[in-house]
């Protein structure tokens, strides 16, 4: 998609135009709801504050320049041989990478892996590696196009209840949306048999290099991630987990290999609920007083809704414009999802959060 937005000047505080040709379409796309949304809004003037916030952190953190690999790719919780193996595992990781948040009140899902209590993403990955451990071929496209409920249930299996408490679990929760990681994990499998020799490093091969050709490549061939939604009658693209896919890709190869894309800066931020979250409590995200009320009751929003369209629209243009700050103000050349990368892991830092958003979804 090809569109133009403009820098903001003097006299215009929101007005942007597109420097570059926006292939992926994520930001062309989102904008309109930006500018025409009424329920949520960006506080331009506080960009500068999350700035300095996200710039003392990585001092602290000591988090690695632009060009190193991605800072969140642990090794100890992933998968890797370097081989087309990893590539498959990987896809398989993204396919299943959404909605890990409990109800009010209620446990988390959590797993034990190699002695340490994980949950969130985090337990997704290691769970998926523990399988790896403990024979399962999640690489094995064969496998995963007929993968048993049985199977999946084992590999997810909770932190096993305290002693004494019978079969009762009372320090985990079963994943949420189980069927749904089903679906998507045997739509990997068949989708990689009929269109890719049961090999996603062939898509890779076919993206030639390109991160967006290949987050396109994944959004018209794997259903699970179309990730698009509806504003007035105007097509919305977030491509939440298709993008992470190929920043997995980088982060895991080292930007080597089947890692190496020439143009990731053309890559949006991932529209999830803990962004949006964080980018709130440096009130770079202002909400409207209904639905500030509704998301800090927990209540749930509607996928697809205006509420949850607004705010993850909201939040691909505050990070797109905190990163052209960042830039003007010379600090480096991050990209989108390098700053997404390092608010997300800003979020954990901070203990008195407003409650995220709520939208029980695939697509995040």
């Amino acid at each position: 998609m090809n569109a133009q937005w403009f820098d903001a000047d003097d006299e215009t505080d929101n007005v942007y135009h597109l420097i570059n040709p926006d292939q992926l379409g994520v930001l062309t796309s989102t904008l309109p709801v930006v500018e025409l949304g009424e329920l949520v809004w960006i506080n331009y003037e506080r960009l500068n504050t999350l700035q300095i916030h996200l710039l003392d952190f990585s001092m602290r953190s000591n988090a690695p320049d632009t060009t190193a690999p991605d800072p969140t790719w642990h090794q100890q919780y992933h998968f890797f041989d370097g081989t087309e193996r990893t590539a498959n595992w990987l896809l398989l990781l993204d396919a299943l990478n959404f909605c890990f948040w409990a109800e009010k009140d209620q446990p988390r899902w959590s797993i034990e892996y190699e002695g340490e209590v994980l949950n969130g993403y985090w337990a997704l990955a290691a769970s998926l590696t523990r399988a790896v451990q403990e024979g399962y071929p999640l690489w094995d496209a064969h496998y995963l196009s007929e993968m048993s409920s049985v199977d999946l249930a084992h590999i997810f299996r909770s932190v096993p209840p305290p002693e004494g408490t019978g079969a009762l679990n009372l320090t985990s929760a079963p994943i949420p949306l189980f069927q749904q990681r089903l679906a998507n994990a045997r739509e990997a499998g068949s989708v990689l048999l009929e269109r890719f020799d049961g090999q996603f490093t062939h898509a890779i091969e076919e993206a030639g290099g390109s991160a967006v050709r290949l987050a396109l490549l994944l959004v018209e061939h794997f259903p699970s991630f179309h990730d698009v939604a509806d504003f007035r009658k105007q097509e919305v693209r977030f491509f939440k987990r298709a993008q992470i896919c190929v920043s997995d890709l980088h982060g895991a190869f080292g930007g080597k290999q089947w890692g190496a894309f020439t143009d990731l800066h053309q890559l949006t931020i991932f529209a999830d609920y803990k962004l949006p979250q964080i980018l709130r409590h440096f009130g770079v995200l202002e909400y409207h007083p209904a639905l500030a009320e509704r998301i800090d009751n927990f209540e749930l929003l509607e996928s697809g809704s205006d509420e949850e369209v607004e705010i993850r629209a909201a939040a691909v243009w505050a990070c797109e414009l905190l990163r052209q700050t960042m830039s003007a103000a010379g600090h480096g050349s991050l990209t989108a999802a390098e700053i997404d990368q390092r608010l997300w892991l800003l979020s954990h830092d901070i203990a008195d959060m407003r409650p995220y958003h709520r939208t029980r979804t695939i697509y995040y």
